[in-house]
């Protein structure tokens, strides 16, 4: 996509500060209300074409205030993510998480958050509570009643999730950055990232600056 709007922009107007990565901002900003906007019609979660999987998260043991739970009885420690995950794109209800499940797949958790969780554990009913609860916080999963080593996540990922899936240390280059925004969005994604890209190359150098230009 990157390499199309920038032809196409090079068409119009020759600037050579229109780089990968500026187009790349462009690109995000649009995909995020795009995507916020296509949630709230609840149709990304069951799209697959851009949900991407963490097969093994490690998790590791933390105190339980340091998961904001200060109040609840269940234990004095919580799991949490071992890192900070690659942030989520951001939907219309929150980060765009499919499931979070045991590594086979064979349980999933709920989503919940401290307050509520703490509610339901002071419940009457809570021993009879089967349920595996997360939630996201900060860049952290916290999972308050489960004790495995690691879970599997599906999610729509705004940042890239090598990190979490192979040893590779090497730089990924803008114009190869995956976006995750569903196809039938990318011809409405790359006119708006045009108009913007078309605007911005079109304002006038300011001269009073050292002729620095305004996308410098």
């Amino acid at each position: 996509m990157l390499s199309r709007i920038r032809t196409q922009v090079k068409a119009v107007r020759q600037d050579p500060l229109l780089t990968d990565r500026v187009i790349y901002g462009f690109v995000l900003k649009h995909a995020k209300w795009l995507m916020k906007r296509e949630d709230s019609k609840n149709r990304l979660l069951g799209y697959s074409g851009v949900v991407q999987t963490l097969d093994y998260v490690e998790l590791t043991e933390i105190d339980k205030v340091e998961a904001h739970c200060a109040g609840i009885q269940s234990g004095c420690t919580f799991k949490r993510t071992q890192d900070k995950l690659p942030m989520f794109m951001q939907g219309y209800y929150g980060p765009l998480i499919r499931t979070i499940s045991s590594l086979d797949g064979s349980e999933e958790l709920q989503p919940t958050n401290p307050s509520t969780y703490l509610a339901i554990s002071k419940s009457k009913s809570s021993k009879y509570n089967k349920t595996r609860y997360y939630w996201y916080l900060n860049d952290y999963i916290y999972f308050p009643n489960i004790e495995w080593d690691a879970v599997r996540i599906e999610g729509i990922f705004e940042d890239p999730i090598a990190a979490f899936v192979c040893c590779s240390d090497k730089c990924t280059e803008y114009s190869d950055l995956p976006l995750n925004v569903p196809d039938y969005l990318h011809a409405e994604l790359e006119s708006q990232v045009f108009k913007d890209l078309i605007g911005m190359a079109q304002l006038p150098v300011d001269t009073a600056n050292d002729k620095q230009h305004v996308l410098r």
